[in-house]
């Protein structure tokens, strides 16, 4: 049993993760580890599930190397084992939007005073509670869902990424490509759409989305690389945030101060106006632009969206 196992993502950051995985051994060995005590290996896409078992099988923290999706991938298996209690989950971040490191307080002392000090943080972290939820009973969602043009604009970049349209191996250059997404796809909204949920209170809502520019469900206090649409999001109250937006105003403006003391509260409050879920079903187009966690599920899910709550688990955390 190992008391860590790093899972690194090769291509996640431009490929920081060989660097990473170059480096562990050091820092490891200089806060008195010893080789048997850890193990540090490269995702393989091809049986990735499996490897991530096996990993929760045999070490007492297993911390994800890479972007919001390489964590989701490990949360996905955790859903469906017994390994959600036992288990704590650590990251470091390497990804374009980051948005979970961003709320566990990982991203900037990453970005500030660099990987040793980070990791050397992290391994002494204090754990936290922290929700999952379950998308069409299968899919581990953590950080946010979404329809709709910021949807739009993940699959494309996403497609751009995949075709070679442009060099992936910068986390500066991804996040231009985002920046000329935008501007491409601004003009977009959802071709149809219908919400249901259940509140805090056990009460039943509908609400009709058709020609809305976005529908975004979070779990995290951060959307989009930092903003933070949500208002007073708990990341552990077994709750989900719901924000319908209507036009590109009230998108812009939940991009631009939801981060903004005071005043950020306000918008969120009078004008986005969040609804806390307990579970949720989306009615869309069978081809509406879908993602999670940054990732495209566009044509993956088909029309029929179903959210529900799925575990706790135990994830680190720095302070603030």
């Amino acid at each position: 049993m190992y008391k860590f196992v790093f899972l690194i993502n090769p291509i996640s950051g431009g490929g920081q993760g060989k660097m990473i995985h170059q480096f562990l051994p050091e820092i490891m060995a200089s806060m008195n580890y010893t080789d048997d005590q850890w193990k540090a290996e490269f995702t393989n896409i091809d049986g990735l599930e499996k490897q991530i078992s096996d990993a929760l099988a045999n070490t007492e923290k297993l911390v994800a190397v890479g972007g919001d999706g390489t964590v989701s991938s490990v949360l996905s298996v955790m859903v469906s084992s017994e390994y959600a209690k036992s288990v704590k989950i650590g990251l470091i971040p390497l990804g374009t939007g980051n948005d979970l490191a961003r709320v566990l307080n990982l991203y900037k002392p990453y970005v500030d005073k660099g990987l040793l000090f980070l990791v050397r943080r992290l391994l002494q972290a204090k754990a936290r509670p922290f929700d999952i939820w379950k998308v069409n009973g299968k899919i581990a969602f953590a950080n946010y869902f979404s329809g709709g043009i910021d949807a739009r604009i993940a699959h494309d970049f996403n497609h751009a990424r995949a075709v070679g349209e442009f060099n992936s191996n910068s986390v500066i250059v991804n996040k231009l490509h985002y920046v000329k997404s935008f501007f491409a796809d601004r003009s977009y909204h959802l071709k149809k759409g219908k919400l249901s949920f259940v509140d805090a209170e056990g009460r039943s809502w509908q609400k009709i989305l058709d020609g809305h520019r976005t529908v975004i469900v979070g779990n995290i206090p951060s959307f989009a690389s930092g903003a933070n649409p949500f208002y007073k999001s708990d990341m552990a109250d077994r709750l989900l945030e719901i924000v319908c937006v209507p036009n590109m105003f009230m998108f812009l403006l939940a991009i631009a101060v939801g981060t903004v003391p005071v005043v950020g509260n306000f918008v969120k409050k009078h004008f986005l106006k969040t609804h806390k879920a307990r579970s949720i079903e989306l009615e869309f187009a069978d081809d509406e632009f879908l993602q999670l966690d940054g990732e495209d599920l566009s044509g993956k899910l088909g029309g029929h969206v179903k959210i529900d709550f799925a575990c706790q688990v135990q994830i680190m955390a720095l302070g603030e």
